[in-house]
């Protein structure tokens, strides 16, 4: 519950995961396009794309479910 005229603050929590997991995606697409020449254990899975993805999800469900103005 909040009163009228504050935003909650999962919305910004929201706002926060969707950013990082664009950061993170966006790096993890980065490293398959360009490998390094010394990968990191099990690099074949690709654990930066994955979490990227999730945060992105996770960010985008708390940004709309808790956006400010909704009735």
């Amino acid at each position: 519950m909040h009163r009228q005229g504050m935003v909650s603050i999962w919305f910004f929590i929201g706002a926060l995961l969707l950013a990082y997991g664009v950061l993170i995606m966006g790096a993890g697409i980065y490293e398959l396009s360009n490998p390094p020449v010394h990968p990191v254990v099990h690099a074949e899975l690709h654990a930066g794309i994955w979490w990227g993805a999730l945060l992105l999800v996770l960010g985008l469900v708390y940004s709309v479910k808790f956006r400010p103005g909704k009735i």
